[in-house]
């Protein structure tokens, strides 16, 4: 049996000077691209956690229900990153490996913040495993504290 601590994160903060980049919300002609940088930011944490599939992402059907809460930042026509923003909840940020240790993380953290501070003054959560300490990071960074750590068992 194989287990791992996930942080749940909480954001009680005002918004902040935007960050100076914008996004656009998900269509399914980014599809693609999207799937192959998702499941690459993703896949050594699921590997080194024993999260199968390590690929998580395997067709756009998967995606449907989420698809207008999530928003990408492009380098031209090439996806940079993205953030999932679901109420007051921030979920499945990403930054392709190329353009990685380049702040673009952090932007999209403050550009997602401020999203949801215009349209909710609760708090804003979040999750990351223990494991990810670069992303727990960055989180804290902003301003997030872990409200709760929570074990996950697999067997």
């Amino acid at each position: 049996m194989k287990s791992f601590n996930v942080y749940e994160m909480e954001y009680s903060g005002e918004a902040s000077a935007p960050p100076d980049i914008s996004l656009i919300r998900f269509s399914e002609e980014y599809y693609p691209q999207y799937e192959q940088i998702y499941n690459e930011c993703f896949y050594e944490m699921r590997k080194a956690l024993d999260v199968k599939p390590y690929n998580f992402y395997n067709g756009i059907e998967q995606l449907i229900d989420k698809a207008e809460h999530i928003y990408l930042l492009f380098d031209g026509n090439t996806i940079i990153g993205s953030v999932g923003c679901f109420g007051a909840e921030i979920d499945d940020l990403i930054v392709d490996r190329a353009y990685q240790g380049r702040g673009f993380g952090k932007k999209l953290l403050l550009w997602a913040i401020n999203y949801i501070r215009s349209y909710t003054d609760k708090p804003i959560t979040l999750n990351a495993a223990q494991w990810n300490n670069r992303a727990v990071q960055l989180y804290e960074s902003a301003g997030f504290v872990i409200t709760k750590t929570v074990t996950i068992t697999r067997s």
